[in-house]
């Protein structure tokens, strides 16, 4: 580790870096960012050439024309797997630059913003020892209190959604139109099941259609709290139980509803785990437990986005494949578009697969045949 200031430049930080040093700042703030604005676009340059100087990949009418005989293309895979690598090479690369962080966590840099609460808010209170972090986690952080002070609003409750550190934010919002429209079966009336809760927005919106009781669970910490502290917001604390837990609470439920991370796919950093599921883990979790706890005429409501399915990284054979070894059925299947920018971005390097991504709410039952 060196230190460094508002002397030195992009190219003499990425030189420090290269050999393998981390660089401690001691300048100032916003020259920081600036810095780790001029990395990022180096980043950026040095992926876009190692794209270009690999295969080109077939246009979609080409890959639709593709004999069934011939062997299956991974073009997309692979788009997807150059996509992440540069990712985390971004990533590990702006996690080089160092900011230090007193006592009382505050950041002793001219033009350093009051962070405090926000890192008491992802770290805990303080334990009277100094620290040092990645300025890129520092931006993460006091980002997600941004967000956790504005909150996200939900148009079906009619009211925000504050997001914690580290908690999936509702921000895409067709799985919670999926939830709002999808017929709530009688058997779930009384009781549902909300697996993965995150936010807890899901619970909201089902207290909200007239489910009387909901058990959310939450492996993390964090999103338990912040599930608590949103259902308390909305006023709903007292219909919704939120429990720490793997999956599924004890018992049976007429209604089960998950939303699992929709990429089977290694996380880069802590917080993509809201949206990477490594060799589908949570997926098959749920439908391997579902018929276990659902109740006599129950429905499991399964949230998923199709878009792994057009990177190659999953099969709508596999899906079927799992939901049959589980002993489980399909009642019926609610499809929607995406809204979010990037669906309609030629500029993003997924562009193809996410122009054609589907969400869908599958409803599952067991199968008693």
């Amino acid at each position: 580790m060196v230190e460094a200031d508002d002397t030195l430049s992009a190219d003499g930080a990425m030189a420090h870096i290269k050999s393998g040093k981390s660089l401690l700042w001691t300048g100032d703030f916003h020259n920081a960012r600036q810095l780790m604005t001029a990395l990022a676009r180096r980043q950026e340059r040095a992926s876009n050439k190692r794209r270009r100087g690999a295969s080109p990949r077939p246009s979609a009418q080409a890959i639709l024309s593709t004999n069934a005989s011939e062997a299956p293309d991974h073009s997309a895979a692979r788009a997807f797997q150059t996509h992440r690598a540069a990712q985390a090479r971004r990533a590990g690369l702006l996690s080089k630059v160092l900011v230090f962080c007193d006592a009382d966590r505050t950041i002793p840099l001219r033009r350093a913003p009051d962070a405090r609460v926000a890192l008491n808010e992802a770290w805990g209170e303080p334990d009277g020892q100094p620290s040092i972090v990645p300025l890129s986690e520092l931006q993460g952080m006091v980002g997600a209190h941004e967000w956790r002070v504005k909150g996200v609003e939900i148009g079906f409750l009619k009211a925000r959604i504050h997001p914690h550190y580290g908690v999936f934010s509702p921000l895409r919002g067709e799985y919670i139109d999926l939830i709002s429209t999808a017929p709530i079966p009688e058997a779930g009336q009384a009781l549902a099941f909300d697996i993965g809760t995150g936010s807890g927005v899901v619970s909201a919106v089902l207290v909200s259609r007239g489910v009387a009781r909901v058990i959310a669970t939450d492996i993390e910490p964090r999103a338990v709290a912040c599930a608590q502290d949103n259902l308390t917001r909305l006023g709903l604390a007292s219909q919704v139980e939120v429990q720490c837990a793997d999956l599924f609470p004890a018992g049976e439920a007429g209604l089960i509803v998950c939303n699992p991370p929709w990429l089977p796919a290694p996380a880069n950093t802590p917080i993509e785990h809201a949206v990477y599921d490594p060799d589908s883990a949570m997926l098959k979790g749920f439908l391997a437990g579902l018929r276990q706890h659902l109740a006599p005429q129950g429905e499991g409501w399964l949230v998923l986005s199709d878009l792994a399915e057009h990177l190659g990284l999953r099969t709508r054979a596999q899906l079927l494949g799992w939901i049959e070894e589980a002993g489980l059925r399909v009642l019926g299947k609610l499809d929607t578009q995406p809204t979010h920018t990037k669906a309609a971005n030629r500029a993003d390097p997924l562009f193809e697969a996410r122009s054609q991504e589907v969400t869908s709410l599958w409803r599952l039952a067991a199968d008693e045949s």
